[in-house]
């Protein structure tokens, strides 16, 4: 009969890291509005309520329902943040609703420490069965507003905007 140990776990506490405590700025409740530009089609608007919550000491998850841009009905989706030491990148997930796909996030904090680059994979937009690459951009603007605008890599390699959100923190 074979014995199967539990590997040996470190008992030490980690302290969280100013990364971590960055994330917690984002707790709170939050409404939004989602602009989507493309161009083939016209803008569009969306609005939601968004919650973020910690997680402990070093992750964060938001939660937001509201419109769907370009379409009928609502969505749910939810995001995951936190920072990974050993990597040392923020890393966190996105799913939603009305796909399959759960994005996954590596990214960076600017040196301002105003902007979190979040930089993912996943299905191209237009071509079905292609993966593209994406980066979301989450800007803060003062401890009450905050701007997330995504990207999408085009077949120039430049990257090319197809939507922001702007969350205002309710009091």
């Amino acid at each position: 009969m074979e014995t199967i140990t539990a590997p040996q776990t470190n008992n030490t506490t980690i302290a969280p890291q100013k990364e971590h405590q960055w994330l917690q700025q984002l707790v709170g409740k939050w409404t939004y509005e989602t602009d989507v530009t493309a161009e083939e089609q016209h803008s569009d608007k969306a609005t939601g309520i968004e919650i973020v919550r910690s997680l402990g000491d070093f992750w964060i998850i938001a939660e937001a329902e509201g419109g769907m841009p370009c379409q009928e009905g609502t969505a749910t989706t939810m995001m995951t943040l936190g920072y990974d030491l050993q990597k040392q990148q923020f890393v966190g997930t996105w799913v939603g609703s009305i796909m399959t796909y759960i994005w996954p996030y590596e990214g960076e904090l600017n040196v301002e420490q105003n902007v979190l680059t979040l930089n993912s994979e996943g299905p191209d937009m237009t071509i079905e069965g292609k993966t593209t690459k994406y980066r979301d951009i989450i800007q803060l603007q003062g401890s009450d507003l905050r701007v997330m605008t995504s990207y999408v890599l085009g077949d120039d390699d430049q990257w090319q905007e197809f939507m922001s959100v702007r969350y205002r923190r309710q009091r």
